[in-house]
């Protein structure tokens, strides 16, 4: 039975070491197949197009996650795929609030071969990793969570352009859609956020970065 594994980072160099590293421990009798995504969105388009991963491996600061947001929106939208992160920040309340917010796991980028192995193996056996010492719950951060986790996919892209500013005509034309699907998506995000005005969606989007969780 082949096990799939998506791997989003936006390092093409880390993407491929990854990928290299799984195929050193894939056998024939369980052999693994990795899919590269470069993207946020690319990992949405193989989930829609009824992909069933195993596990996703999601890098924290890949263009279109805003930090943690990404891991929550994927676990909102489909909860039955295990996500662990990836990331260079061993910041130890970081790797807290990835597995208060719903990954498996929290993986290194300074791991070696064997212990990716290991974590890779244990992951997707079910057992989760975390290299952590800080529990101190953040309430306020899993509140927001769980507004953001409601978003679909279509309205999760456009929150994040939100995020960074972008009017709905710059939006608009980034997606293909018209103004009126975009203002019509913004209004629902507000709704869902339980926010009034699209300002707010820049410093509710903050709380995600790591660097705040310092």
């Amino acid at each position: 039975m082949t096990v799939r594994i998506i791997i989003a980072d936006d390092h093409p160099l880390f993407r491929s070491a990854l990928i290299q590293t799984i195929n050193n421990f894939s056998d024939q009798d369980e052999p693994i197949e990795c899919i590269s995504c470069n993207s946020l969105e690319e990992v949405h388009q193989h989930l829609e197009s009824d992909v069933e991963p195993d596990l996703v491996l999601l890098d924290l600061h890949m263009p279109g996650t805003n930090g943690f947001a990404g891991l929550v929106n994927l676990r909102g939208c489909f909860p039955e795929i295990p996500v662990a992160m990836i990331s260079g920040d061993d910041n130890q309340k970081v790797i807290s609030h990835a597995e208060q917010l719903g990954a498996i796991g929290y993986i290194s980028k300074s791991s070696d071969a064997a212990q990716l192995e290991l974590v890779i193996r244990g992951l997707l056996a079910g057992k989760p990793w975390f290299e952590k010492t800080d529990d101190t719950e953040d309430k306020e951060l899993q509140e927001i969570a769980r507004r953001v986790a409601s978003l679909t996919p279509h309205q999760f892209r456009v929150f994040t352009m939100l995020s960074q500013g972008m009017l709905n005509k710059q939006i608009g034309f980034e997606l293909d859609i018209t103004e009126t699907t975009v203002k019509s998506h913004v209004t629902a995000i507000l709704r869902k956020l339980g926010l009034r005005k699209r300002t707010e969606v820049i410093l509710l989007s903050q709380k995600f970065e790591s660097p705040m969780l310092d």
